[in-house]
């Protein structure tokens, strides 16, 4: 059945593995109807199994296979061509970013969108261009304007699930759940341990300038986002230190 997101169409992709690569490009965020327009060595191709790897492998299984692209439109109410060339063709032009915001008014209303990728050698040709609603264009280096065609869809993947994408990476600083962090007593205390351990080692020289080095490494302890197993690794290893010294 379908995922409800953008259909996938390439158009005479020339590789196995370019095919595997998409399919893992389309699963990474959620999107599962690819449909391939007369590749070039035929299909099922073993080479895009291979690259799929696992998972994704589902969205070969079911890929469908149309001689043209008019026939692969099948059921699309609204396209995209992917292109970086400029045409002459007069159409609507699209970022990834506001492609997706425009996919997703789209299917919310009903409708069923495609994201159409040509061939990795040139590209989509004028004819294909023609048949789709508007012209999606990447903003890229103009002096290498190329993306590989599983980079392509998976641009357009990460684009079109923003809002459907797992919560954002914990913070750094913040402490992963069940780690339990030190109180001030414990800070303090393994505070003591070194200061004391290093006024033994004669590391607060010259004298004059001890206290203000003692105030620093205060501070050095105050402000790391200690665990209470921190602490502990902490004095273990100071421990340790000493006693072979």
């Amino acid at each position: 059945m379908p995922d409800g997101g953008p259909v996938i169409i390439l158009t005479r992709p020339q590789m196995g593995e370019n095919i595997g690569a998409a399919a893992r490009a389309m699963l990474n965020f959620g999107l599962t109807e690819l449909r391939l327009v007369d590749p070039r060595d035929g299909w099922p191709n073993p080479r895009a199994v291979a690259m799929a790897s696992g998972a994704a492998g589902r969205v070969l299984d079911r890929a469908r296979v149309f001689p043209t692209l008019a026939e692969a439109m099948e059921g699309i109410s609204y396209a995209f061509a992917t292109t970086a060339r400029g045409r002459e063709l007069t159409k609507p032009i699209f970022t990834p970013a506001t492609a997706a915001a425009h996919a997703r008014t789209e299917i919310a209303q009903g409708g069923r969108v495609a994201f159409i990728f040509g061939p990795e050698r040139a590209g989509l040709d004028n004819a294909d261009v023609a048949r789709a609603s508007a012209i999606l264009t990447v903003p890229v280096n103009p002096d290498f304007p190329s993306l590989n065609l599983a980079q392509a869809v998976l641009l357009l993947g990460y684009e079109w699930a923003q809002d459907r994408l797992p919560m954002q990476p914990m913070p750094a600083g913040r402490r992963p759940p069940g780690e339990i962090p030190a109180d001030r007593v414990e800070v303090e205390r393994l505070g003591d341990h070194y200061e004391r351990r290093l006024d033994e080692a004669g590391y607060f020289f010259p004298e004059l300038k001890a206290p203000s080095m003692k105030q620093n490494l205060r501070n050095l302890w105050a402000r790391m986002p200690l665990t209470r197993a921190d602490v502990q690794v902490l004095h273990g290893m100071l421990r340790h230190l000493t006693r072979a010294r």
